[in-house]
């Protein structure tokens, strides 16, 4: 009997191979290069696939870095390679990747993205071509120790004014008792998408706007947006470890998961690890939305990913249907169960048995719904450039090395410069 077509499924996260070690990776033929359960998850889900069609799915995994990795899946595509059939892909890079993707509105059908938030469609549809289905989204979130706060009497913080007093107070307090390793607050603060990610829900929850608005507008300088930096570079040494300068989302999960932080900026995901088994932290966690400056809304980043088949692909409707059943309404209720991978199927949000396992998914519906934007659509193949003189500025003011001021007017000269060649 002649074996069914390999499809080769490359699966990724915004900080990959936390869950298996590089010796199991190297070992293992299957490998999804992924944060906390993606990896399990996804080889789950594959497999279950595999089980229902016969065909086989060689799941490999790509370099660490999202950077490394958008510039792999460049160089593939760009030489029309069939090497890579499915790809998972960020929120971000629908735009630069498009023109090498297959349209799945015409692969899966018109109605093929029914009942997935509206926004995560739009933001992949590019000249009315759905170049990737939505598979989890993403919102940044504040984690807290629901039991420290209630020894000393606090709720959670609405304001980061009050995340930082609160904070400080807990930790002070902390250490004072005997635990030298308490800090007050956890993110992610090393020079890469995740700082941008931070940076822009500070920015943004301080009526500093987008950093590049949709119409194109260079928005940054602007003194809220300087005192935004400004709040977050005072942490540092002080609520926040120096270290935070170098964590991506895994070092911050690792210090507030061994009951070393008060407060965490993560992603869902964290929520899932925090509750397992063996965690330090296990039912003393509560989630909430970001803090705000006060006079304005919370801002929340959005995030998650999405699967999308390569136009090269040597079995096209085959690699479709793959994508259709890992986006599926099953599958991703599985997700959302097992892992707190957030659904992009709005009736997912009504599901008890979703609501049982993650209480916060419909607490905080309006959060993940009306999450910020990251302006990766309005700049094109720039954003790559826009977000790293982002982050890298805001690294800089994290570090002490520019005040907030400085920054944002050292930063809306160099994406002028950017804009002036690229969108």
């Amino acid at each position: 009997m002649l074996k069914k077509p390999l499809i080769t499924a490359i699966a990724l996260s915004s900080a990959a191979f936390a869950g298996a070690s590089q010796a199991e990776a190297a070992e293992l033929t299957i490998s999804c290069g992924a944060v906390g359960a993606e990896l399990t998850l996804c080889e789950e889900g594959v497999r279950a696939w595999e089980e229902q069609t016969g065909h086989s799915v060689d799941i490999v995994s790509t370099p660490n870095s999202s950077t490394e990795r958008l510039s792999l899946y460049q160089q593939i595509l760009s030489a029309n390679s069939s090497d890579i059939d499915v790809m998972q892909i960020d929120v971000v890079w629908p735009g630069l990747l498009a023109t090498h993707l297959l349209d799945l509105g015409e692969a899966l059908g018109e109605d093929a993205a029914d009942g997935h938030f509206p926004a995560i469609v739009e933001n992949n549809t590019v000249d009315e071509r759905l170049v990737a289905m939505p598979w989890f989204t993403d919102a940044g979130v504040l984690y807290y120790r629901k039991d420290l706060l209630e020894a000393y009497g606090h709720e959670a913080p609405e304001t980061w004014q009050e995340l930082t007093e609160i904070a400080r107070e807990i930790q002070n307090a902390e250490r004072e008792a005997g635990n030298d390793s308490m800090h007050g607050f956890v993110f992610q603060g090393r020079a890469y998408e995740g700082l941008t990610c931070n940076a822009l829900e500070w920015v943004a929850s301080h009526g500093g706007g987008n950093l590049v608005e949709s119409d194109g507008e260079i928005s940054i300088n602007n003194t809220q947006a300087a005192a935004a930096l400004d709040l977050a570079a005072s942490w540092i040494g002080d609520i926040t470890p120096g270290g935070a300068l170098n964590y991506t989302e895994e070092e911050a999960r690792g210090i507030f998961q061994s009951g070393n932080a008060v407060f965490m900026r993560n992603w869902p995901y964290a929520w899932a690890l925090a509750q397992s088994e063996g965690s330090d932290v296990r039912d003393k966690v509560g989630v909430v939305k970001l803090p705000s400056s006060g006079e304005n809304q919370s801002a929340a980043t959005l995030g998650g990913w999405n699967l999308a088949v390569s136009r090269y692909s040597e079995h096209p409707e085959e690699a479709a249907e793959l994508v259709a059943f890992l986006t599926g309404q099953e599958e991703q209720k599985r997700r959302a169960i097992a892992g707190a991978y957030n659904p992009t199927l709005e009736a997912l949000y009504q599901d008890d048995e979703v609501l049982e396992a993650v209480p916060f998914f419909g607490e905080l519906y309006d959060t993940f719904v009306n999450a910020v934007a990251r302006p990766s659509a309005v700049t094109g193949d720039a954003y790559g450039r826009v977000s790293n003189a982002f982050f890298s500025t805001s690294h800089d003011v994290l570090s002490g090395n520019k005040t907030g001021e400085q920054a944002v007017a050292d930063l809306e000269r160099e994406l002028s410069r950017v804009k002036r060649r690229n969108w």
